[in-house]
């Protein structure tokens, strides 16, 4: 269905709705379009917020990855400093990340370029966070896809927290 024009006769020269009080503007054009006054609807902002919606999450697939990845590099580099914390960073970001993509599938084919921008972000994180330099680490990305997002994946050396993890995981859904 054709949508009609927006109202040519808005001023635009002075402050909207948009630029005072952004919450105001989104349940407004909310409201606009549930009612189906397209006339009434501030097309070009619109526009623009949709195109931002979906710039915002792939930064947030990207932030949620360097995160993870910067974990398991500090894991993998730094094993006599591991933590519950760093175990707790590891799996929460592997279930976001998963939640993210489920409900946004069509992020799934960004990932490889995604992992790459990601990466280095990860460096910085582990280099700022382990006092380690860097060139301690790998140039590239040391770990696959498949490996960053399993729920299993722990570089390096075995590590008693992940069975003390499992071990207090299985307690806990038994009672």
């Amino acid at each position: 269905m054709p949508i009609p024009e927006t109202n040519p006769k808005i001023p635009m020269c002075s402050p909207s709705l948009y630029e005072t009080d952004f919450y105001a503007w989104t349940q407004e054009q909310a409201t606009l379009l549930q009612n189906q006054q397209w006339s009434q609807i501030d097309l070009q902002n619109l526009i623009e917020e949709i195109q931002s919606l979906g710039k915002q999450q792939r930064q947030e697939l990207r932030n949620r990855l360097s995160v993870l990845i910067g974990h398991l590099l500090k894991w993998q580099y730094q094993s006599g400093r591991r933590s519950r914390s760093w175990l707790a960073t590891l799996r929460i970001q592997r279930l976001d990340i998963a939640e993210l993509l489920e409900d946004n599938p069509s992020l799934k084919p960004y990932l490889e370029e995604a992992l790459g921008k990601a990466y280095l972000k990860a460096l910085e994180l582990a280099v700022g966070e382990t006092d380690l330099p860097k060139r301690t680490f790998p140039v590239e990305c040391p770990y696959s896809l498949p490996e960053i997002l399993d729920y299993d994946f722990y570089p390096g050396e075995p590590s008693n927290l992940v069975d003390e993890s499992e071990r207090r995981s299985n307690a806990t859904s038994l009672h």
